[in-house]
């Protein structure tokens, strides 16, 4: 039996699922972040911390939203996606391609699955 709703497609799900994680992993960096700082740095570590909670809650709260089927969740997440290909540009070459290729595998994926026409279809806000 499958928990999955049948109306949303599995690009989506997928789409949903992959921005969620990155969400996740967003609120991880801003623990760390605060459990970083130093006394020499403590202006940059909370404003860090503070932009990694911030964005990572929002990665959270568009991921939900685009799995319960609000096309409004969808620009800010592709916008979200064109940034880490932006970061995935610029770790390419030397020790962190790795890093490039995960960051940029995924933003594809991500967005190929909020684009497919069945999630388009899915988050149609006036069906026919």
């Amino acid at each position: 039996m499958s928990t999955r709703r049948p109306d949303r497609p599995a690009p989506l799900v997928v789409a949903a699922s992959l921005v969620g994680v990155e969400g996740g992993l967003l609120l991880l960096f801003a623990v760390l972040e605060l459990g970083n700082l130093t006394s020499e740095r403590v202006t940059m570590g909370l404003s860090t911390a503070v932009f990694f909670l911030a964005c990572g809650a929002a990665l959270l709260v568009c991921a939900a939203a685009v799995g319960r089927g609000h096309s409004w969740a969808r620009s800010p997440i592709v916008l979200a996606q064109l940034i880490q290909l932006g970061m995935a540009w610029s770790f390419r070459g030397g020790s962190t391609t790795g890093v490039a290729v995960a960051l940029a595998v995924v933003a594809v994926v991500v967005v190929a699955g909020l684009l497919h026409p069945a999630s388009i279809a899915a988050l149609d806000d006036d069906p026919v």
